[in-house]
Order: structure tokens, then sequence, then C-alpha cells
């Protein structure tokens, strides 16, 4: 895993083997600890930012470059 410091000052440890298909690059898996037990969120690849969010559905948007994950779960009644 890559060690790298979060929005707080706090060691994260990105792991680059995990991880879910964005529109512009991956979005990584990352942890609190090293041994990834306590997991803290994702990281764009594209920008490397920790500034994204997940909605309700499970899409991951980067706040900083829009790179998109879409809906983990969908129906056609959201659309």
């Amino acid at each position: 895993m890559h060690e790298r410091i979060g929005p707080d000052g706090e060691t994260l440890y990105v792991d680059r083997e995990d991880s879910d298909i964005g529109t512009k690059a991956p979005f990584y898996v990352v942890y609190v600890d090293p041994d990834g037990e306590r997991r803290w969120g994702y990281f764009c690849g594209n920008c490397e930012t920790f500034n994204n969010a997940m909605d309700s559905m499970g899409r991951i948007r980067c706040n900083d470059c829009s790179n998109l994950r879409k809906a983990e779960e969908w129906d056609a009644a959201h659309e």
C-alpha cells in the first residue's frame, strides 16, 4: 500500500491493487491502517485527491476533476 497524507493531516494507505473503474481513471480504496483492516474511503487516480463523495446508489464522484464511478445497482426508474 502507498502511504499518503490525508485531508486532516493523518496518514492514510492507498491500495493500488483494489480499485473501482471510473470514467477518467480508477478510484482506489483507502485504509486508515497499513494492514487494510479499517476502510476510510476512496482516492481518485486521475487527479490524486481524496476529495470525492459517494451517493446512496454507490456512485463515486471526484469533486476536483469529475471522475465518476457509475452506480453499483440501479433500475430504469432512476433515469
